[in-house]
């Protein structure tokens, strides 16, 4: 591709954008670009600190001088924080709900939107988050809304968990996917939504490959 471009997919926990944004930039040859972790990896900041997730004032205090890169080593992203490299830190649960609800700190969403701007627009990027195409990059190319049941979401969580040697109770992870989704629909600032001119992909009953391939007809070189 020539000319810069960029893709935004949103949608709720599980629904699968990472794993397709993934294979998106790999397949058009442009970078993928993580905002969850980058998130995640701000929880992980705050709770290293012992600075409560929802004060406001305690995050205030460190994130403007957050040290946070996301580098591309042997073909995957790896996140680092403070210069540690912290990818699978962050995936862990109890980060899950903390980068859910230090998401909706407006000091945290504006420093990392500010960074996700900056590199989309030196760069063509794949970009998957809960806000992208409605407030993040609103003039994006191309804007997709990605979703799924909750009942599918927590089916491909608690197995992604039980694989990676996690022990997880299944009716507690659903109720932890449903209040995820209510902090990220209902925060304050820029919460969880569809954009008016997103394409709406429901993966329910769709593989990756079959999300793939109907998000490639869009997309045109």
């Amino acid at each position: 591709m020539t000319k810069i471009i960029n893709i935004a997919l949103d949608g709720p926990s599980g629904s699968g954008k990472s794993t397709v944004a993934k294979i998106l930039s790999q397949k058009l040859n442009i970078l993928y670009l993580d905002t969850g972790a980058m998130y995640r990896a701000t929880a992980v900041k705050a709770l290293k600190l012992g600075v409560a997730v929802d004060d406001a004032q305690g995050v205030k205090s460190f994130i403007d001088d957050i040290d946070l890169q996301i580098k591309y080593v042997d073909g995957a992203q790896r996140t680092f924080l403070d210069g540690e490299d912290v990818s699978e830190k962050i995936r862990e649960p109890h980060v899950s709900m903390a980068a859910s609800d230090i998401s909706r700190l407006k000091c945290v969403r504006l420093k990392m939107v500010d960074m996700q701007r900056k590199i989309a627009s030196s760069m063509s990027c794949v970009l998957d988050g809960r806000d992208i195409g409605s407030f993040v990059l609103p003039n994006a190319d191309y804007k997709f809304f990605v979703t799924a049941s909750v009942k599918e979401r927590t089916d491909r969580r608690y197995k992604e968990l039980v694989e990676k040697g996690h022990n997880v109770d299944y009716n507690a992870l659903m109720q932890e996917i449903e209040q995820r989704d209510y902090n990220d629909r209902n925060r304050d600032f820029a919460p969880l939504k569809q954009a008016d001119d997103a394409v709406v992909i429901d993966t329910s009953t769709m593989s990756v490959d079959e999300v793939v391939s109907a998000i490639m007809l869009r997309i045109k070189d």
